[in-house]
């Protein structure tokens, strides 16, 4: 028998994608889109899609207007967008990782006056220093604050009912706009209770379908701000998918077939599990990766990029290893292992050494313990093959999380 050496992978076998979207496809989205063609004109589709939209609403905590563009993320901002600002208009972004810059850069690009309040990459956003900008304009010259929930890049969690309270303790008619792509479907999200009033996700991460679909749900504050803009791209125009008079006209032009059987089997799962029970199957998971990590970063390098876990996102967990040993880290596991990690992004400018010490988990979606549990494993492997220090007990840690033991009470 050859013997068997370091060079021996163990990566046979279906591969697992741990990266913070697109999330793994649960096999009853993909049975469903696995079908012939359907009509477009009459019959099934049509009157699933009426269905769906409903369904879409409940997710996001809305009693308000539920869109679909076929379009990624920056689709979904865009969208958003083109619906309420013109140029010229003015806009505050609370940044707390690379994609709250960008959708900032999106707006810029439309034409928008945007202000960036940076609050780096591992905290969350200041409402004093938010309260302050918008005591700095008396004229109500910024239309809307783009506030990303959860930003993927960083895996911090932002709280959007204190943004709403800072807006309303000043008095300021901006309109709240709530990125939720990381969030919706993982951490809990409460469109009306926390008075947003423009919601921008997609369908590649909490909603477990392959990318393709945006959706923008707003309420009557944004839909009057629409109407008084002297023009809207017909594309991007909110007002005849929200009440659409022809099929269509929910997608402006061709009906995306086959995400949409793949979104109503989707829908389907987390209602059939309770959205309550979705969130806190997340946050149990995501505890137990958080115990890992602190574990391994006791006697190594490794550390949790939030250090507040009232800060951390259930969805996402970004990592910092130290350069190279993120890089080392998630090309050993892909490699031996089959399972692919997350990389840094945004964590390090292109180009600088230090991207290669970060890493990202993602937990979101159609994900359960044994998964977690496999994923923790499999990166205690790669930490030890690599000879990078760290702590010992990090899956047993995990799995008391798991098992419930943190919540029992002490005996006596």
């Amino acid at each position: 028998m050859k013997e068997m050496t370091d060079t021996l992978t163990v990566a046979q076998g279906r591969a697992y994608l741990a990266i913070p979207g697109p999330s793994v496809v649960p096999d009853a989205v993909l049975r469903a889109m696995h079908r012939a063609a359907p009509n477009i004109y009459a019959g099934e589709l049509i009157e699933m899609t009426a269905g769906i939209i409903p369904d879409l609403r409940r997710v996001a905590r809305t009693r308000h207007h539920a869109t679909i563009y076929i379009a990624n993320g920056h689709g979904a901002w865009e969208a958003a967008l083109s619906n309420v600002l013109a140029p010229g208009d003015r806009v505050l972004v609370p940044a707390t990782g690379r994609f709250g810059i960008g959708w900032g850069e999106m707006a810029t690009a439309l034409g928008a006056e945007v202000e960036v309040l940076d609050f780096g990459q591992s905290s969350a956003m200041d409402m004093g220093r938010i309260a302050e900008a918008l005591a700095a304009d008396p004229g109500h010259a910024i239309k809307a604050v783009l506030a990303v929930h959860v930003d993927t890049s960083s895996s911090v969690r932002n709280d959007l009912a204190a943004l709403r309270a800072t807006l309303d303790a000043a008095g300021h008619p901006a309109l709240l706009m709530a990125d939720c792509i990381a969030s919706l479907g993982c951490d809990r999200f409460e469109m009306d209770a926390w008075g947003v009033d423009v919601a921008v996700s997609a369908s590649q991460k909490g909603l477990m379908v392959p990318p393709g679909l945006g959706f923008v749900f707003f309420n009557d504050r944004a839909a009057a701000r629409r109407r008084a803009l002297p023009r809207v791209s017909r594309y991007w125009d909110w007002a005849p998918r929200a009440e659409p008079q022809e099929f269509y006209q929910y997608f402006g032009g061709t009906a995306p077939t086959h995400h949409l059987f793949g979104l109503r089997a989707a829908l389907d799962m987390i209602h059939a599990e309770g959205l309550e029970h979705v969130w806190a199957r997340h946050a149990r998971l995501a505890r137990a990766i958080w115990a890992a990590a602190e574990v391994w970063g006791q006697d190594g390098p490794l550390r949790l990029n939030i250090a507040d876990p009232g800060q951390r996102s259930a969805a996402v967990t970004a990592l910092r290893l130290g350069a190279p040993h993120g890089t080392a880290l998630r090309g050993w596991v892909e490699r031996h292992l089959g399972l692919t990690l997350g990389v840094g992004l945004g964590m390090a400018p292109p180009g600088d050494p230090a991207w290669h010490g970060f890493f990202r988990l993602g937990h979101m979606g159609h994900v359960n313990g044994q998964m977690v549990l496999g994923m923790l494993g499999g990166i205690e492997a790669g930490l030890t093959a690599l000879g990078i220090p760290h702590g010992r007990g990090a899956v047993e840690a995990a799995a008391a999380v798991i098992a419930g033991v943190e919540e029992r009470a002490p005996p006596g």
